[in-house]
């Protein structure tokens, strides 16, 4: 079972992308936010990206919302940190990718592992769930107000992988919720509670290496969901890929740009189908 308390290195791996961010910067909600506009410039289908502990600027985050913003979709990256996520430096300090991960000695692993929890503890904190839920659902609740707005979906990586899975869940009274979700490689879930929430079409995808999701719990979670027979919902396990796949993968790697792209075609893919 998933307690949701802790974090190892695997949060922090990763590769930083090549290319420019074509959106541009606004305010939503109260929140600095990177907007993506598809070249149609129609927001009938929109998509809140809840990002990982990176933050709105990683690179990696704009130029992922280019590519949904390329295939139709009006896009939004808020900055849910209030202008205090991890630094981009984290990202290549702690964990290197899998076949040298695979390498390390349990003491070298341990000392990664101790390393990360000194940085994490006080953030997590600091962005616990009732810091950081409402600020999400205020902000989807203002992106439905948005004039010329139809559906709304949100996608959620690592840390905010989780809240895209609580954005699937009824909305509160008098908030207006998401109408379709997808989480990937989430982390910090709660299991089974996250998951019976939920009632809004969801899709998961989680890599088979993944240290913060273990395949003992994912199975826990197909079981949950099948549960909701009446309930669209999907959960694709990418074979080799470690926690951070689908925003932090290596493009050097063949494999490894393989199952970005196809996590990401996985996404468009539900959001067509459930924001049209």
């Amino acid at each position: 079972m998933s307690t949701g308390v802790g974090m190892s290195s695997c949060c922090l791996s990763g590769k930083l992308h090549d290319g420019t961010p074509k959106g541009h910067v606004d305010t939503i909600g109260g929140l600095r936010t990177y907007v993506s506009e598809p070249e149609s410039k129609s927001k009938e289908k929109s998509i809140v990206f809840l990002v990982d502990i990176f933050g709105w600027e990683f690179k990696n985050t704009r130029l992922l919302a280019d590519e949904y913003a390329k295939a139709g979709f009006y896009v939004y990256v808020p900055d849910v940190h209030e202008n205090d996520s991890l630094r981009i430096e984290f990202l290549q300090d702690v964990e290197p990718p899998l076949k040298t991960r695979e390498q390390l000695t349990l003491v070298e692993k341990g000392t990664k592992t101790a390393s990360v929890a000194a940085t994490l503890g006080p953030w997590l904190i600091g962005h616990r769930e009732a810091v950081s839920k409402p600020l999400i659902d205020g902000f989807i609740n203002a992106v439905r107000y948005v004039p010329g707005t139809n559906k709304v979906g949100a996608i959620g990586f690592c840390w905010g992988g989780r809240y895209a899975i609580l954005a699937a869940h009824t909305p509160e009274p008098g908030k207006q919720g998401v109408d379709a979700a997808y989480a990937c490689h989430p982390s910090l879930v709660a299991v089974p509670a996250d998951f019976e929430g939920v009632t809004k079409p969801l899709s998961l995808a989680v890599g088979d290496k993944d240290s913060l999701l273990d395949m003992g719990t994912v199975g826990q979670i197909q079981d949950l969901m099948a549960k909701k027979t009446d309930l669209p919902h999907e959960l694709r396990i990418y074979e080799d890929q470690v926690h951070g796949f689908a925003l932090r993968g290596d493009w050097s790697s063949e494999k490894d740009r393989k199952a970005m792209d196809e996590a990401e075609q996985q996404g468009i893919e539900w959001f067509n189908k459930f924001l049209s």
